[in-house]
């Protein structure tokens, strides 16, 4: 026997269920660009800061490397030992193409300033530290989360939806807290997103199969982004990525002294 509350019910859509599959579909999608581009952030800091702390030293290996060969050359004439001083030369060397497109950011001798400091016994300027912090990281999902350009059904919502992110994403890049609380005010006080029309079944699954290749692009990116070395690094040392950049620095100097030394023992002698 039916209760009067389930004669009084209205019956279900067709398409009830499917709206609600595309709905935690494109959350879900959400979800996931926003661990990628966090993801993405650190990685691109994290690779900012080693080469700022590391590319000296291993520019400064490099050209011993060179200056060790071009000693041994000099030393023995042997056409062998010369053919290699002028390789390991041509690896320190910059190519002109490439200084002239990177003209200011590299001195006249084809090397980033803390390389150059490096090489003239300078003071190499600490490296930068970029990043986010737990604020900063919650603005950002939030803002993500309402402000999702697949969250749009009309071109010009999505468009706007687009260049609001492009700036929300640049700000988190930087980790410029203060700029993503101006972004979110923004958008507290902007146009409140239209609501979804009732879509079709057929629009609906091509709703799902549109976020089904979004995902799967996504992953690739995200498949990149671990498998790169940058990544396998930060890995090693999640919690404090700064120690594990000493740990390597010491390795390097080690390294630096033993290349110095063999290269003084061949200029004594």
């Amino acid at each position: 026997m039916t209760t009067p509350e389930a004669e009084q019910s209205p019956p279900r859509r067709p398409e009830e269920r499917l709206e609600q599959a595309v709905r935690a579909a494109e959350q879900a999608l959400i979800e996931f660009e926003i661990a990628l581009e966090t993801f993405r952030v650190e990685v691109e800091n994290f690779s900012r800061l080693h080469e700022r702390k590391l590319g000296p030293m291993y520019a400064r290996l490099e050209e011993l490397d060179a200056r060790i060969a071009e000693a041994r050359a000099a030393r023995t004439g042997d056409p062998e030992d010369v053919r290699v001083a002028e390789e390991a030369r041509a690896r320190v060397m910059p190519i002109p193409e490439v200084e002239e497109l990177l003209h200011g950011w590299m001195d006249g001798h084809g090397l980033f300033p803390e390389a150059a400091a490096m090489l003239t016994e300078q003071a190499v300027r600490p490296p930068e530290r970029v990043r986010p912090s737990e604020e900063a990281r919650k603005l950002y999902r939030e803002l993500a989360r309402k402000a999702h350009p697949d969250l749009a059904q009309e071109e010009g919502e999505r468009a706007r939806r687009d260049e609001f992110i492009t700036r929300v994403n640049a700000a988190y890049a930087r980790g410029d807290e203060v700029l993503l609380r101006e972004l979110a005010e923004e958008w507290a006080a902007g146009p409140a997103p239209a609501e979804r029309p009732p879509s079709r079944a057929e629009e609906l699954y091509a709703r799902l199969e549109w976020l089904s290749r979004r995902k799967e692009l996504l992953n690739l990116v995200a498949r990149e982004l671990e498998d790169s070395a940058i990544a396998s690094m930060l890995r090693l040392a999640p919690e404090d990525p700064d120690a594990l950049l000493e740990e390597i620095a010491e390795k390097l100097s080690a390294d630096l002294a033993r290349r110095e030394a063999e290269l003084a023992e061949l200029l004594e002698t």
